[in-house]
């Protein structure tokens, strides 16, 4: 009896139910992401199937560590497949946001098509999928695809500041002035303490010749980021109303 009461304590506990060891695994990943990582992991060692899978990329996610959690996302949705579709897409598309903050915009790319082409996300979930891809797209020179993602993203994700203000830089750069107006106005309307869309709406002003405007929103950047790039970006700006001294004959 005493050797099988030793045995049971060698092989330690019982294991969690699947629901309460999801659970955990997820609480883990975001809140001590190494510890995370190593649930995740022993969870895909016994069978844990998409779920693990994708525990493991939130945990090396939460590390910053995109490459491998793109490969754990893009496991996940591999392992998801036929069987949860809308799982799989929502996968895939966590996948291209990993690969895109590692910089592989091929990859982000060709993750996002498929987050797309399953035709399972909905919604803003859906639209921000877009607002992924048309980044991807940017990044690529690919403007004309990336007009087209954006005008799915602000229908789709309405609310979302950045998807206007992506739609709002885009325009400018393509010679759409109009629609860069309407565009970053929408997007002050929802965020307007954001520096990145002050500093676009000054980009837009100046390049319509409204200098007012263009100085007014420099101004605020510097007010509402001192000390940050978009601020050094805003004073560099605001040097081009800077008028020399005339000079006097003697």
């Amino acid at each position: 009896m005493f050797a099988l009461i030793l045995a049971a304590q060698v092989a330690g506990p019982p294991p969690l139910p699947t629901a309460d060891r999801g659970e955990e695994c997820m609480r883990a990943a975001v809140q001590t992401p190494r510890r995370g990582e190593t649930l995740a992991t022993q969870w895909v060692v016994d069978g844990g199937g998409f779920a693990a899978r994708e525990c493991l990329g939130l945990a090396l996610a939460n590390q910053q560590r995109w490459r491998d959690a793109a490969s754990a996302f893009s496991a996940a949705a591999d392992a998801a497949g036929e069987e949860n579709p809308a799982r799989a897409a929502n996968l895939w598309a966590l996948a291209g946001n990993a690969w895109l903050a590692e910089g592989n915009v091929a990859r982000a790319t060709a993750a996002l098509d498929r987050a797309i082409a399953i035709d399972a996300l909905k919604g803003p979930t859906l639209g921000q999928t877009y607002l992924d891809r048309a980044r991807a797209r940017v990044a690529s020179g690919s403007d004309a695809g990336a007009r087209e993602d954006l005008d799915q993203a602000v229908r789709l994700a309405a609310d979302d500041p950045f998807a206007w203000l992506l739609s709002a830089t885009l325009a400018r750069r393509t010679g759409d002035l109009p629609r860069a107006h309407r565009d970053i106005a929408r997007a002050a309307e929802l965020a307007p303490n954001d520096p990145a869309v002050q500093l676009e709406r000054g980009n837009i002003a100046a390049l319509s010749g409204d200098a007012h405007g263009a100085r007014l929103a420099w101004e605020q950047v510097i007010t509402l980021a001192p000390g940050t790039a978009r601020a050094a970006a805003a004073r560099q700006a605001l040097q081009q109303f800077d008028t020399p001294p005339e000079s006097q004959d003697e």
